[in-house]
């Protein structure tokens, strides 16, 4: 486990931006899950901003997690992220693949978990992403497993219908073999009301094991926390 601090939620987006630009640098593709929430989007703001000349076209985007609403609607991931970024850089929509939220839940998890089959490589007979890009609620849950659910985590299908334990919305999620066979995984935490959860994961303390974050533990080691200075103050 690497951890990057950086004194504000600017700094992280600034600091993951080349992060993930150094990542790119020697390949020819990169397969990366995107996640939804505050920190992302002031990421995705500063790399339309920032990297506008990028040769995008290497970059294939998937998701971890999204609800089941619209691809239209406020809620929705894919919403946020063509609004922040994929409207302002030049993207082939190929490279876009999409959980379908408007779709049956149970049957866009099967479908696309087919998807990562067909179009991802595969690695230990999962499929495997360059970089999974991961948030962390206020709960300890990450992607869309949460503490209530956590036993979607150990699921055998590489997507799962998870429900969100107060609005009873229902999301599409990648599960823990997916996201543990990533060759790097990185966290994009920010803000004081995570620095409680921050402590108990990154310190192993009490019941850490009752929080899906820390069950994040990818077999090729690269595990890295973006977090600022107000999520570290109990470190």
């Amino acid at each position: 486990m690497k951890l990057h601090i950086s004194k504000t939620k600017s700094d992280v987006a600034q600091d993951f931006a080349k992060f993930l630009m150094d990542l790119a640098s020697d390949k020819e593709s990169i397969t990366v899950a995107l996640s939804g929430g505050s920190t992302p989007k002031i990421v995705f703001d500063y790399l339309a901003a920032n990297y506008k000349e990028t040769d995008w076209s290497k970059f294939h985007f998937y998701w971890g997690d999204e609800r089941c609403v619209l691809p239209t609607d406020e809620q929705s991931n894919y919403k946020m992220t063509v609004d922040h970024l994929f409207s302002k850089i030049e993207l082939p929509e190929s490279n876009i693949h999409r959980i379908l939220g408007e779709n049956i839940p149970e049957a866009e998890a099967v479908r696309y978990s087919k998807e990562l089959e067909q179009t991802l490589t595969s690695e230990n007979e999962v499929p495997q992403f360059d970089l999974v890009i991961l948030g962390m609620g206020d709960d300890g849950h990450t992607a869309s497993i949460f503490p209530h659910e956590i036993d979607l985590w150990d699921s055998e299908n590489w997507c799962e219908v998870a429900t969100h334990p107060e609005s009873g919305q229902q999301r599409v999620s990648i599960t823990g073999d997916v996201i543990n066979n990533a060759k790097t995984v990185a966290f994009l935490v920010t803000g004081a009301s995570k620095q409680e959860k921050v402590k108990v994961i990154i310190n192993k303390e009490d019941n850490f094991l009752d929080y899906p974050a820390s069950l994040v533990s990818p077999q090729s080691g690269e595990l890295h926390w973006f977090m600022d200075e107000e999520a570290t103050l109990q470190l």
